[in-house]
């Protein structure tokens, strides 16, 4: 009798954890192609790729940063006027705020110009991503720069 009750606890302790990983799973393939898209972005705006950013960005998106708010447009004219060096980027968090939108924050470090001014080495960022049509967009971009 031993045998089966302890053998019961065991199943159901495995299945519990079971479970919880196929939804951690999915929430992981999310996370995943989140955190995939945007260190594209980061690329293609070191090598101003504005057909990926095109693509990727949604009509109504912005980037926010100390200077300035820009819509699409503004921005993808911006890129063009930037000269990056080098950029990493760590402590990824991604937070699903429903099934079709994600905010995903990081920090980021950073050598370049961008209109004739040095950008901040180090910045706290946050994007917005949502899924429109199957594809997920990047919505919004903000940084905050970390005062050394």
């Amino acid at each position: 009798m031993k045998k089966m009750i302890m053998l019961a606890v065991i199943l159901i302790a495995v299945s519990s954890v079971a479970f919880g990983q196929t939804k951690m799973s999915k929430d992981s393939k999310v996370e995943t192609q989140i955190i995939a898209l945007e260190k594209q972005g980061w690329e293609a705006w070191k090598n101003k790729d504005t057909a990926f950013i095109q693509g990727g960005m949604t009509d109504d998106g912005l980037v926010i940063n100390s200077d300035s708010v820009s819509n699409k447009s503004q921005y993808l004219k911006d890129v063009a006027d930037c000269e990056i060096k080098s950029y990493s980027l760590d402590n990824f968090k991604v937070v699903m705020l429903d099934k079709n939108v994600a905010l995903l924050t990081y920090t980021a470090t950073q050598d370049g110009v961008c209109g004739g001014k040095t950008i901040p080495s180090k910045v706290r960022a946050s994007a917005n991503y949502v899924k429109r049509g199957g594809k997920w967009l990047w919505a919004m971009y903000m940084e905050t720069p970390i005062v050394q």
